[in-house]
């Protein structure tokens, strides 16, 4: 019988190192495996949202935008001479500027913002006329600065 008590702790450890085995692998699907295909799914839409008009940045640094779409093949227009030439869709990195259509979403807005008043700070307020002229007839203490000798014997008085 004592054999049979041996072979249970070893039997334990077995069992405790495949269970954190497996608590090893869901630490790592999670940590890096997930967040991985999540990031790839949001790059494949946007590659597939891609429409005439987009601004976009290839994989290989090439400003361009878009003039023409085909299932797996865009047709970019690059420089000031419009070149234009063909890149697959997996090699757009990024669109920088949406067409029209979200460019007056984005207008629309700003307009709002534009046409409700703020309120400057205290000191970026314009000053009105008159108070400008008063504090020209100041010095650097914050006095009023006489004008004349005779003005100054007055106060004095």
């Amino acid at each position: 019988m004592p054999t049979e008590n041996a072979a249970t702790p070893g039997g334990s450890m077995n069992v405790m190192s495949i269970v954190m085995l497996l608590v090893l692998i869901a630490v790592m699907y999670f940590l890096m495996i997930r967040p991985q295909r999540k990031k790839e799914k949001e790059i494949n839409e946007m590659r597939n949202a891609v429409k005439v008009g987009d601004d976009v940045i290839t994989i290989g640094g090439i400003c361009g935008k878009i003039v023409k779409t085909k299932e797996d093949v865009l047709t970019i227009q690059v420089g000031a001479d419009k070149t234009k030439f063909e890149i697959m869709r997996w090699a757009v990195s990024k669109v920088v500027s949406e067409s029209t259509e979200k460019q007056v979403k984005v207008s629309k807005k700003e307009d709002a913002e534009e046409e409700s008043p703020r309120s400057l700070p205290k000191r970026l307020k314009p000053k009105s006329s008159d108070e400008a002229g008063a504090e020209d007839e100041r010095d650097e203490d914050g006095a009023d600065a006489p004008e004349t000798e005779a003005e100054e014997s007055a106060k004095q008085d």
